[in-house]
């Protein structure tokens, strides 16, 4: 019962946080929609006090922010996140700042970080990660962490797209340092499996997206959507793991629905995946896994001409990202969701376009990742704000 009563608390408060955003958006002076200029992306638009899992625990403070930030093809939209200030005094030039991209959670605004709760539908991952974060800001980083779009905010979560994605990382900073002037202009990207991809797709796009920031560096740990639209042909083919694959399906049809609303997920999934499709529409990635498996063959309509599916989720592939700044991938060497394989192709390809470094955590899995290889993520981020030498190469060998 106590766990049915908090969950309600947290959708009244996110449901009357979504409204007020909503009514921010739409008034806006004579307007009846916001529009480029009258809503600049980073714009801060709301703060009000989290949840207590939201908050890390050495931080000075945790704030609950929205702001406006684009979509994928650069209309206005509204997002939510986090902004967590170290207790310690800020250094000259402000705190530095890592954002942070979360992994796959789901669809549905519960599975959105800030609205996190003991016993919540994502709390199991999302405690490994406020723990790791809790490092950060005890390392003297202000951390801010997106929601992403569509998380915890009206709309679609367009899960896995690049461009939008790393529109919100970048945005959150901006709003971050409207809040809080103590928060500085350097700053780190990382993000961990959806949040890899996020986080290289970001370090393309920032300093073009934010010239009066200063990144300094990224790192994608375990990233996804390598060989993204493989996905699609491996569901079909039925090969081994084929229905385990299925739980994600769901998030990337509903994902590219909602960054293209031609590609409807309804034309291009069957009726015997529409509990799938309705699990993620209202639940988490848990749900989707709960949902009795059909025959791969049975996932996506024979009649529909899946090519237009392949070329948008191909463009999401973070391999088509050319990083603009000092990047270090992260992977796991256990890891079954990210196979090292697939990390080790992405390496191959990006290692040769710009300052990029891998590394490979012996024995680690795709969430142990996250904590075996702190140490060197921080030291990482630590030189690349201090401006000195930080990748090391990219040979493709177990790091520990």
């Amino acid at each position: 019962m106590r766990r049915i009563v908090v969950f309600l608390e947290v959708v009244v408060r996110r449901t009357v946080l979504a409204l007020g955003i909503a009514a921010v958006l739409v008034s806006g002076g004579c307007s009846s929609e916001p529009t480029d200029d009258d809503a600049t992306p980073g714009t801060l638009l709301s703060t009000t006090i989290p949840g207590a899992s939201a908050v890390l625990p050495s931080a000075g403070y945790t704030t609950l922010v929205t702001y406006t930030s684009e979509n994928a093809v650069g209309a206005a939209t509204m997002v939510s996140g986090t902004v967590s200030v170290p207790s310690s005094p800020p250094p000259e030039g402000g705190y530095p700042v890592l954002s942070w991209a979360h992994g796959t959670s789901g669809y549905a605004d519960a599975c959105a970080p800030s609205a996190d709760f003991p016993g919540g539908p994502v709390h199991d991952y999302f405690s490994i990660a406020t723990a790791m974060l809790d490092e950060w800001v005890r390392a003297g980083y202000a951390v801010v962490q997106t929601d992403y779009e569509g998380l915890g905010t009206p709309g679609g979560h367009p899960y896995m797209n690049g461009a939008s994605a790393a529109n919100t990382v970048v945005d959150i900073v901006r709003a971050a340092r409207e809040h809080d002037d103590d928060i500085g202009a350097s700053w780190i990207v990382a993000g961990h499996s959806q949040g890899g991809q996020a986080a290289l797709f970001t370090a393309e796009a920032a300093a073009e997206r934010a010239p009066e920031l200063d990144l300094r560096g990224a790192v994608a740990i375990a990233p996804g959507g390598i060989g993204l639209a493989r996905t699609v042909e491996y569901v079909q083919a039925g090969g081994p793991g084929a229905e385990a694959a299925e739980a994600f399906v769901p998030l990337l049809v509903l994902g590219a629905e909602a960054a293209d609303p031609t590609l409807r997920a309804d034309e291009i999934l069957t009726t015997d995946a529409a509990p799938l499709l309705d699990a993620a529409r209202t639940g988490c990635l848990a749900d989707l896994r709960e949902v009795p498996a059909i025959a791969p063959r049975d996932v996506f309509r024979a009649d529909t001409d899946l090519a237009a599916l392949g070329t948008y989720l191909d463009a999401q592939d973070p391999s088509t990202t050319r990083p603009a700044v000092p990047t270090m991938i992260v992977q796991g060497s256990a890891d079954v969701l990210v196979p090292q394989s697939d990390a080790d192709a992405l390496a191959q390809v990006l290692c040769g376009t710009g300052d990029v470094g891998y590394r490979v955590y012996d024995g680690a899995d795709h969430r142990s990742v996250l904590d075996a290889s702190l140490a060197d993520v921080v030291a990482f981020a630590e030189s690349a704000v201090q401006d000195r030498a930080v990748t090391g190469g990219c040979a493709v060998r177990p790091h520990r």
